[in-house]
């Protein structure tokens, strides 16, 4: 429907739409977190949920990523934000709501603190201590030579670490943001602990919304999937009213 999505240095995003009513002037774009693609279970199940409560959804790889173009080794948080920054250069026409999970929450911060494009933001077990969680995941890997989690797709690179350090958090970030905002993290979440959240929410202006998901893990498994695409399903058709 939008022809090739490509950022800044030329590369192919990779993106699925899912048609919602057709003169719905909302559209969810979302955005997967580290190691991950749009292609994600509950990334799907999200996507599919709004599209069946009329809301229409993008979901996209950021590049390196998924079938987008670009190496993994060169995915930073930076270099996502400005992906993101050419998925919204096609989109507009509409009112963008952005949801990001794990870093692609890091990334919704940061450019919604700054790009007025995003009029709705959502985080999804969103990472806000970059440093933090670099240094506890993958502090004993050695960059260019071992791989994120022991996945072999997926090697760590000086690049990813040298950008983890020097954003260091996003929090601060969040009094930049002027749009509603709807937080959700899973209680039992052992990659990017809820304090993450609960760090951010206090510094967030309202409108603001932070749901806990009891015993739900990072990427919402089992039955919290269902519960995570009706509370956001919720909250967006509730500002698109």
């Amino acid at each position: 429907m939008f022809g090739e999505i490509r950022n800044a240095q030329g590369e192919r995003l990779d993106y699925t739409f899912h048609a919602g009513k057709h003169n719905s002037k909302i559209m969810l774009v979302i955005g997967h977190g580290v190691t991950g693609n749009k292609d994600r279970p509950f990334v799907v199940a999200l996507a599919e949920g709004l599209a069946q409560a009329g809301i229409p959804a993008l979901r996209f790889s950021f590049s390196g990523n998924g079938a987008s173009g670009g190496r993994f080794v060169d995915s930073t948080i930076s270099k996502e934000v400005e992906d993101l920054s050419a998925v919204l250069n096609v989109l507009r026409s509409y009112n963008v709501c952005y949801a990001g999970h794990s870093m692609g929450g890091a990334v919704g911060v940061l450019c919604a603190s700054r790009d007025p494009r995003i009029k709705h933001l959502i985080s999804l077990a969103g990472m806000v201590h970059t440093k933090a969680f670099a240094q506890r995941e993958f502090g004993s890997v050695k960059p260019g030579e071992g791989f994120m989690w022991d996945e072999p797709g997926c090697p760590l690179s000086q690049a990813y670490m040298d950008d983890m350090t020097k954003i260091n958090t996003v929090v601060d970030r969040a009094a930049q943001i002027q749009v509603p905002w709807l937080l959700i993290h899973g209680t039992a979440d052992d990659v990017v602990p809820i304090q993450d959240s609960h760090d951010i929410f206090t510094k967030a202006n309202e409108p603001r919304q932070l749901i806990e998901l009891e015993g739900s893990n990072h990427v919402f498994g089992g039955e919290c999937a269902p519960v995570m695409v009706e509370k956001v399903t919720a909250w967006v058709k509730a500002r698109s009213a």
